[in-house]
């Protein structure tokens, strides 16, 4: 009889995605399409596990220079901006905006130049 070996990482690291996913209301779909990019791509796989037994980015991850952590500031001026509060609430659903700051990092490696347009752009009232 041959000894077997199981790995568990992606069993844990697609269940810790799909409960953050929960938590944040996304659809079973983009849970989905980001676990894909994230198969795909073993740096932004790499960053998420880090996520889940660190709980902040490992900012190993960049693209033209900028991080997780960079996206994740840069989500959360735009909810500030989109709820008018000028501040981070308690309101403020962080798992959400730590996941669709690791889809922009993936959005970002795809197309460089459109993302960092945006980044770089001021966010006025009038850009939302």
């Amino acid at each position: 009889m041959s000894d077997i070996i199981y790995g568990t990482e992606k069993i844990r690291a697609y269940d810790g995605l799909v409960r953050l996913c929960e938590y944040a209301g996304y659809t079973d779909a983009w849970c989905d399409e980001l676990w894909n990019e994230m198969l795909s791509d073993r740096e932004l796989y790499d960053e998420f596990v880090y996520y889940l037994e660190h709980h902040m980015p490992a900012d190993t991850m960049k693209v033209c220079g900028y991080s997780l952590t960079d996206l994740y500031v840069w989500q959360m001026e735009r909810y500030n901006l989109h709820r008018d509060s000028g501040k981070n609430t308690e309101q403020c659903n962080k798992e959400r905006l730590i996941l669709q700051a690791f889809r922009s990092m993936e959005d970002m490696k795809k197309e460089p130049d459109v993302f960092i347009k945006r980044l770089n752009d001021g966010v006025g009232m009038d850009r939302i």
